[in-house]
Formats: C-alpha cells, sequence, structure tokens
C-alpha cells in the first residue's frame, strides 16, 4: 500500500512500502542505460576494492620472487607483513576522493616498515651482509611497483566512477541545506562513487525534497536500507538527535552499510587518518564494530582455547577454593540470573563468597561490599577477583566471553536502560569476565554511565590484540589485590 504526506507547501513525503521506494529498489544505476549496460553495472557494483587491489599488491610485492638471488621465504614474509601494515589488519576500503598522490606517503612509510622489521631480523640471524642488501633492493623494487600499481588501480576505479559502473547506492540521513548540497554535487559528479537514492529524516517538509525523494523518518532507516539495497549511509544534517543516529545506523541491515559521517564543525578542516571529502566538505569514515563475521568467530575461538587451557592448568587451585569456601558454610557455587548477548538471561558461575540470602534480596541488592555476612574467605575472594573464576565454564558454554561488557542481574538492566543512553547497547555483544571498563577502574559502586560508554567504546573498536592487552591488565590487577 502507497502511504503518502504532505506538507502546507505541497511537497510530498514517500514512506517505506510506498511506490516510490519500489521504484528506487528496482532502479538501475544508470539512466537510459540498455541490457548489457545494467548487466556490466551490476558486475561492476559487486566488486569492492579489496577484491582488486589486494591481490594486485600482493603480486607485485612477491614479484622480486621470480628473479635474482632472495631467498622465497624472506620475500613472501616481506610481502606479508607488508599486506598487514598496508591493510591495518582490517578490509581496505576506497576512498571517495580519489588521488594517488595523497595515498603514496602512507603507502611507501608502510612498506619501508615493513622492510625494516624483515631486514632487521635477517641482522639478528646472522645473515651474510650481502643477503640483507640483495633483500633490500628486493623491497624497494617491490615498493616502486606498488605505487606503480596503486597509479594503475586508482586510474581504473576513476575510470569506472566517471562512467558510473562504480555507483554504490547511498541514502542520506538527513534532509537539511547540508544533504542538498551534497546530493547536489554527488548527482553532478560521478567520481566519488556514490549514487543517491533517496534520504530519510522526521521532518517531512525537509528541504532536500526539492532534489531527492524522502523515504521515511529516521525510525524507518533499516527498512530502507533492505529494501533499496543501499550500500553506503551519509550521515548530514537533520531534524532528530545523535543518539537517534546512533540507534538507527547500528540496526541489523544499516549496520552492514559503509558509514559517512560530516563533521559538525565542517567548515574546519578534518585530520585524522579515516578523513575523507565530497568536494570541500570534509566526511568521515566510521569503521563498522569488528564483533561481526570473522571477527566474531575469531574471538569466540580465541575463548575456547584460553578457557579451557586454564580450566585445566587451575584444576588444582580450583579444588582447594571449593573446600574453602565449603569451610565457611553450605553451598559452593553460586548461581545468579544475568542478562547477556541480546537480552538474553542466564545464570552466572561464582564462587559463594558469603552466606544464602534470599533470592529477592540477591537480585537487587547492588552492593554486599560491607556486609557482615561475608567471611574471611569470601572476603579474599572478592578482593583477589577469584570468586568469578567458575565463568570459565560460562564462557566454555558460549553464554559469555573472556572480554566484554560485565553482565548485570535484569533489576538492575531495566532500570540502567531507562536512565542512561545507550546502555542497553551493551547487549550487542556477549558479556565477558572482564572488560575494558573494569580496568578502567570502573568496579563496585562507580559511574553506571561511564561504564556504559567504555563498555560501547570498546564493542566499537575491539581488536584481539585489545582482548589481550585487557586480560593482561586484568592479571596483573588479580595479583596485586586490586579488586573490590
Amino acid at each position: 500500500m502507497t502511504t503518502y504526506s504532505q506538507d502546507t507547501n505541497g511537497r510530498t513525503s514517500v514512506h517505506p512500502g510506498s511506490a516510490v521506494l519500489d521504484d528506487v529498489r528496482r532502479r538501475p544505476r544508470g539512466e537510459g542505460a540498455g541490457l548489457s549496460a545494467v548487466d556490466l553495472r551490476a558486475m561492476a557494483g559487486r566488486i569492492r576494492a579489496w577484491m582488486v587491489l589486494l591481490p594486485v599488491d600482493a603480486v607485485l610485492l612477491a614479484s622480486p620472487a621470480l628473479w635474482g638471488s632472495a631467498q622465497l621465504g624472506t620475500v613472501f614474509a616481506f610481502a606479508a607483513l607488508a599486506l598487514l601494515f598496508i591493510t591495518g589488519g582490517e578490509r581496505y576500503r576506497a576512498r571517495l576522493h580519489l588521488s594517488v598522490l595523497d595515498d603514496i606517503p602512507t603507502l611507501v612509510s608502510r612498506l619501508l616498515m615493513a622492510a625494516a622489521v624483515v631486514a632487521t631480523v635477517l641482522a639478528l640471524r646472522r645473515t651474510s651482509q650481502t643477503a640483507v642488501a640483495d633483500f633490500l633492493t628486493h623491497a624497494a623494487v617491490a615498493t616502486a611497483l606498488v605505487v606503480a600499481g596503486r597509479t594503475v588501480t586508482t586510474g581504473l576505479a576513476a575510470w569506472s566512477r566517471r562512467l558510473r559502473l562504480t555507483a554504490h547506492r547511498t541514502v542520506l540521513v538527513g534532509g537539511g541545506a547540508l544533504a542538498t548540497e551534497l546530493a547536489s554535487k554527488l548527482r553532478e559528479d560521478p567520481r566519488y562513487g556514490l549514487s543517491v537514492v533517496g534520504f530519510v529524516d522526521d521532518n517531512p517538509g525537509a528541504l532536500a525534497q526539492t532534489m531527492l525523494p524522502r523515504l521515511g523518518s529516521l525510525a524507518d532507516l533499516d527498512d530502507v536500507v533492505e529494501a533499496s539495497g543501499a550500500a553506503v549511509l551519509l550521515v548530514t544534517d537533520g531534524d532528530f538527535s545523535e543518539v537517534e543516529v546512533h540507534d538507527a545506523v547500528r540496526a541489523e541491515h544499516a549496520a552492514m552499510c559503509d558509514l559517512l559521517v560530516v563533521p559538525r564543525l565542517h567548515h574546519f578542516h578534518t585530520q585524522t587518518g579515516r578523513a575523507d571529502q565530497i568536494g570541500s566538505i570534509p566526511v568521515m569514515r566510521v569503521r563498522r564494530p569488528n564483533l561481526v563475521g570473522p571477527g566474531r568467530r575469531v574471538k569466540r575461538a580465541f575463548d575456547v582455547v584460553v578457557s579451557a587451557t586454564a580450566l585445566f592448568l587451575m584444576a588444582p587451585a580450583l579444588a582447594m577454593i571449593a573446600l574453602a569456601v565449603r569451610s565457611e558454610g553450605p553451598g559452593v557455587i553460586f548461581r545468579q540470573p544475568r542478562v547477556g548477548k541480546h537480552g538474553e538471561v542466564f545464570d552466572v558461575l561464582k564462587f559463594r563468597s558469603m552466606r544464602p540470602v534470599d533470592e529477592h534480596e540477591s537480585a537487587t541488592n547492588w552492593s554486599i561490599a560491607h556486609d557482615d555476612r561475608v567471611g574471611p574467605v569470601g572476603r579474599l575472594l572478592r578482593r583477589t577477583s577469584l570468586d568469578e573464576i567458575p565463568q570459565l565454564w560460562n564462557i566454555l558454554r558460549g553464554d559469555m566471553s573472556l572480554v566484554g561488557p560485565r553482565p548485570e542481574r535484569p533489576h538492575f538492566v531495566e532500570q540502567f536502560s531507562a536512565q542512561y543512553e545507550l546502555y542497553a547497547h551493551r547487549h550487542r555483544v556477549k558479556a565477558g569476565l572482564t572488560g575494558l571498563a573494569q580496568v578502567s577502574g570502573l568496579r563496585g559502586d562507580t559511574s553506571i554511565a561511564d561504564r556504559a560508554r567504555y563498555d560501547n567504546y570498546y564493542i566499537e573498536n575491539w581488536t584481539l590484540w585489545l582482548d589481550v592487552k585487557i586480560i593482561i591488565r586484568t592479571v596483573t590487577e588479580v595479583l596485586f589485590a586490586r579488586g573490590r
């Protein structure tokens, strides 16, 4: 069914499920294109920058192995390390403003870093000076080849954009004056590789309607992305709050899009490694959270290996702790409902550190740090955080992760979600045995708002190395008994 809304000036807005949005879904990327052109555009639209650049860079980096006296292992080690440095361990995304000259300083510096690392290893292994010199010569040749290759691939990308073979469907989040200016620029200049299909805004009379169809309100963004097949979201100016934007762009389908944001103070020059531009307007590329797809599987494998190993190695200590806990009262393991990923409730396991309490008190009492029912053994366990060790079993069976937001009781989750912005966003990932907030001093009776900010920062910026750092800092906390 088609749904329209009309403002006092007679401008018409179209909402998801309408005929206009259906037309956007069916519309080819080029206007007036024949069948063969449409097919070509469809094929080009499925090609991403990393599919071309990574293979080309890899071949050019390894090409010195085809000649000279350098050992194959050394050449391939340099190629692998160089690719890691170039990409930063992330999927490569092409800039909007294509320029080899802008890329060369960063590209060459990272290739030189990789060459320096390999050359240092060769020198430490007391490899002959001739072999080291040969490697450095090959590294210099490979660097020159990669720069030449980037010149060619950048030229091909620019050519594909000019012909609108590469034009990623884009939805503007916001419909103000800035959105109108960007829509005009992207329509006139295809070199940025973006094809704007419409915008979303809570203002039915948004200025951008003079150029683009309004596809719905901000709350409709996820449906709009699914229906239109959009690959890019560009956040501009509009009638909504920052919190509402955050919720919308992290929804199921929207979260899979590349996210570009125009800084609020866009008249000022922005200096950052992720800066880009459309015309003279700076655009920031916001990294998609890594804890999806392969990242989630890598984290799970890490959790299983570490938790299983820790349980095996700590078995004697666990038995001794269990005996000590049993000496202070009945029961060894304490189970308590906690909220985990996607709001699912599970029983967290802990060594009992105080005499049993009734179920209501356990679920609603915020802190027991000074409760006189905590005995000497329980106080020691809590101070050293050893009472948390049984949660390794929670991790092994998939309820939790080694690192993540600490799980909270349902009573407090409901309370904090109503009081603090983005608190519920902590539940996008599995709860953790430890977390960034905890190793940053936010334990016990500390700010809930600060904890939520740290937890969401962790989710948005996760890497395996970040997990390792947090675990190392946690072990340090335990060894020096900086617990509760």
